[in-house]
């Protein structure tokens, strides 16, 4: 995938792009940007659209999702991915800026799941005693039911879009603890909840194996149980465009929401829209 994407930046740099496409090459410039919780899953749609469609080329690229609606936001990116919805400054700068009020497309359905340690005994949760957890209310583990130690809380910085709906949606708006320990990737919090048995963090479902998922309120985040909305937990991932797509940018919307793209989804570990045969 790393030399993949390296050819990717090199083809691009060799183009000169004027909107989606270039009338130079023939060849049609696809950038997307945004979430990193959705970076995977875009690089593994953007392979396989393009793999079918050789007369395209598609640039996708992390930073977290207020930094894809800002590359959005300033026409660096034809595609924002976030993971969250768009704030109300968001919506008001996409407003005064082009008279529109965007376009948002759910693509797929995922579960913030929670992460511990496979060695903590402590593997239920409750809404309750996740927020004072990461506000800082809960910080040792026997206050749980777990042993006596200090509870270390790992989260995500704040240009995520994760950090910002675990923010309004568990913690209630309530600040995080300041004794938690950011990290800049959901692959990084697992990373470090897999070297310290005291550590709990957050990150979407497809990230790791479910050996590192803890239930809430008994309920594990599994596809099945964040489909059907019993995990309490589930969020929708987003494609943001300024405005209606038209053209080769249309084509590679309209396909990712195909029973093709979906398929692709499911294939890569995340949750399609709707259910896909295997």
């Amino acid at each position: 995938m790393k030399s993949f994407m390296k050819q990717l930046s090199i083809l691009i740099l060799l183009i000169i792009v004027g909107g989606c496409s270039s009338s130079t090459s023939n060849v049609a410039v696809i950038k997307i940007k945004g979430s990193d919780t959705m970076l995977s899953l875009t690089e593994y749609l953007a392979e396989a659209y393009m793999k079918n469609n050789p007369g395209v080329s598609i640039y996708v690229e992390g930073g977290g999702s207020s930094s894809g609606i800002k590359s959005l936001i300033n026409r660096e990116a034809d595609i924002c991915m976030a993971s969250r919805p768009l704030q109300p400054e968001e919506i008001q700068m996409i407003a005064s800026k082009y008279s529109s009020l965007g376009v948002s497309y759910m693509i797929a359905k995922d579960g913030l799941s929670i992460y511990i340690n496979p060695d903590n005994p402590k593997n239920n949760f409750t809404i309750a005693e996740l927020k004072k957890i990461f506000t800082g209310k809960i910080t040792n583990w026997k206050e749980v039911g777990g042993k006596d130690a200090l509870i270390m809380p790992v989260i995500r910085t704040p240009n995520s879009g994760t950090y910002l709906y675990f923010k309004e949606h568990l913690l209630e708006d309530e600040e995080y603890t300041l004794n938690a320990i950011t990290k800049t990737t959901t692959e990084k919090v697992i990373e470090q909840v897999a070297k310290n048995v005291n550590a709990i963090g957050y990150g979407g479902l497809a990230s790791e194996s479910l050996e590192y998922h803890a239930s809430i309120n008994g309920v594990l985040s599994t596809e099945e149980n964040i489909r059907n909305d019993k995990y309490p937990i589930n969020r929708y991932l987003h494609f943001y465009l300024l405005t209606n797509p038209n053209g080769v940018l249309k084509d590679f919307v309209d396909w990712v929401l195909s029973s093709s793209g979906q398929k692709i989804i499911k294939d890569s570990g995340y949750i399609p829209l709707f259910e896909i045969q295997s």
